[in-house]
């Protein structure tokens, strides 16, 4: 299942471990990553919006990479998100990123704003022409509020820096199409369309459920790599009830923390304001779900 990209094929947006305090813990973001690298992770993304990168710092941020690089970067590709709704802001992340030693850039599209798509490519450009890191670009109208259209599609697909395309809108005959004339690798960016991506060419997965249930998913990849769909919808379907719990009860890093507290994994499920979290009623549904699944494939 080796990938010679540059985000690594089973990829996580990793959640960012917070003491109760409310200060990023880099020794446990250390440990976490450390867990998925073990549990078959080949990628992570740090400061997604799983991350909480609405509410981290700059500072943060290129701790945050530097410590998990110091952990994994010999083994993991470790892609820096820094995608915003400011141009400017987001090209001093993508610096940042490359001086920190980041492998990849994750860039959004500009949330909030609604540029037009003329707009959208130039925020692009600029990030490119800033930056020597591949990027991924993160199509996920639902919260970016724009959805890229196909003829942006392939203009990025033709811009130099752009690798790849995390795809959160799940239009797959669109993406069939874009996939068919370029050369951008294609991940899913929704978990519950692991399955439908992969049928469609995609390359890898960007979770978030992913880092609750490391070696299912990277089973997942693994025999869908290998063309082998009927034991790739088995497992598929095996994830159901977590993908459930993680992305479908609250929101997705909320539910990923009291996972990976449920697990050990990390020591609290502190989240920063606007999030909260997780209700009772939502741990105990992802805690059955994760007790149920076990630690490994059969």
């Amino acid at each position: 299942m080796a990938s010679t990209s540059p985000f690594g094929r089973v990829v996580s947006a990793m959640v960012t471990p917070m003491r109760e305090t409310g200060a990023v813990d880099l020794d446990a973001a250390q440990e976490l990553a450390t867990w998925l690298a073990d549990q078959g992770h080949d990628g992570l993304v740090i400061n997604g919006t799983t991350g909480e990168s609405p509410t981290t710092t700059d500072r943060e941020k290129a701790d945050l990479v530097r410590a998990v690089l110091d952990a994994v970067g010999d083994r993991v590709k470790v892609t820096a998100g820094v995608g915003t709704n400011v141009t400017e802001h987001t090209v001093e992340l993508a610096r940042q990123a490359e001086l920190t030693g980041a492998h990849g850039l994750l860039v959004v599209t500009p949330y909030y704003n609604k540029p037009p798509q003329a707009g959208i490519i130039a925020h692009f450009r600029a990030v490119t022409e800033a930056s020597q890191l591949p990027v991924l670009v993160y199509d996920i109208p639902g919260r970016s509020g724009v959805p890229l259209t196909e003829e942006t599609l392939l203009t990025l697909g033709d811009m130099p820096g752009i690798a790849g395309v995390k795809d959160a809108k799940g239009n797959y005959w669109e993406a069939a199409k874009v996939m068919a004339a370029t050369d951008l690798l294609w991940y899913s960016g929704d978990d519950a369309a692991n399955l439908m991506h992969f049928a469609n060419g995609a390359h890898g997965i960007v979770g978030v459920s992913s880092q609750v249930a490391p070696r299912w998913f990277a089973a997942f990849v693994e025999a869908a790599v290998a063309g082998d769909f009927t034991r790739a919808r088995e497992l598929h379907r095996a994830v159901i009830p977590i993908i459930d719990a993680v992305m479908n009860r609250t929101q997705g890093a909320i539910a990923a923390k009291a996972g990976l507290v449920h697990l050990g994994k990390i020591p609290t499920d502190h989240v920063r304001l606007p999030l909260i979290p997780a209700t009772d009623g939502v741990t105990r549904e992802l805690a059955d779900a994760l007790d149920r699944l076990g630690e490994a494939p059969a």
